[in-house]
């Protein structure tokens, strides 16, 4: 497949204020990975869902698995998969972390990704050394979850004062019993969490500063979607003020095993 065509096919996850940043960060990795190899990775998408990852990765040549518990995302995947051609890199199959080894063998994944995940499993420790079990030699880990410092500033902007308190002060970073967030991060704990499981971080960085705080009539044009783009990624490159991404809605996490 030519570049132009994969491009153009996975323009939205490149694109988007709410994952470009982590979509250039994985594919930095992806694309070094593979030429090391010489050969297409082996990826896991685990709770992958609908694919939002799994077709941009197909479409760049890669074989990709998707474990996700919900037989109806799963549905959706296959759709969007046949949409863009993609069926043949792309297998779907119901379970979750413990299935792993079983789906695995000897032909262990050079990547697997954990987005929007950890935060609903019940135990995240055990969930990553699952991960970490499976991965091939020199593989990678790329991790996704809510930040809980995104939460408190959202809600303190909100004029929820209390609830910015909850978040702060509650373990699981919640803002209260209604969060639809069931668990929220801190940079400390997703890394030693990630370092417990035998893993080594190589890169940990908040993302989405500003997508979520601004109100979406402020953007609604591709000319201002691309501003906003460019001015996470110019904060985030700037080197006093990189420290602000932590207060991003999401953090990112790049390990590899050893």
């Amino acid at each position: 497949m030519s570049d132009d065509l994969s491009s153009t096919r996975r323009t939205g996850v490149s694109t988007s204020p709410r994952t470009a940043a982590m979509w250039a960060a994985v594919d930095e990795v992806v694309r070094a990975r593979a030429q090391e190899l010489q050969r297409p990775l082996r990826v896991i998408d685990l709770g992958g869902g609908t694919g939002g990852l799994a077709v941009p990765l197909a479409l760049d040549g890669h074989d990709v698995t998707v474990v996700d518990p919900s037989p109806d995302a799963l549905a959706s995947l296959r759709r969007r998969a046949a949409e863009a051609q993609a069926s043949s890199r792309i297998s779907a199959v119901q379970g979750d972390a413990e299935t792993l080894s079983s789906l695995v063998g000897r032909d262990r994944p050079d990547l697997v990704l954990c987005h929007g995940t950890l935060e609903y499993v019940d135990d995240p420790e055990a969930t990553l050394s699952l991960v970490a079990g499976v991965l091939a030699p020199g593989g990678i880990l790329s991790i996704v979850v809510p930040q809980r410092s995104a939460a408190i500033l959202a809600r303190a902007l909100a004029g929820r004062f209390a609830q910015a308190r909850a978040a702060l002060d509650r373990p699981d970073g919640r803002w209260g019993d209604g969060d639809p967030v069931p668990r929220r991060f801190d940079r400390a704990g997703v890394v030693a969490l990630v370092e417990a499981a035998g893993l080594t971080v190589t890169r940990a960085h908040g993302i989405r500063l500003f997508s979520d705080l601004v109100p979406s009539a402020l953007v609604d044009s591709d000319a201002d979607r691309a501003a906003l783009l460019e001015l996470e990624r110019a904060v985030a490159a700037h080197p006093e003020f990189a420290l602000l991404m932590d207060l991003g809605t999401s953090l990112h996490v790049i390990a590899t095993q050893t």
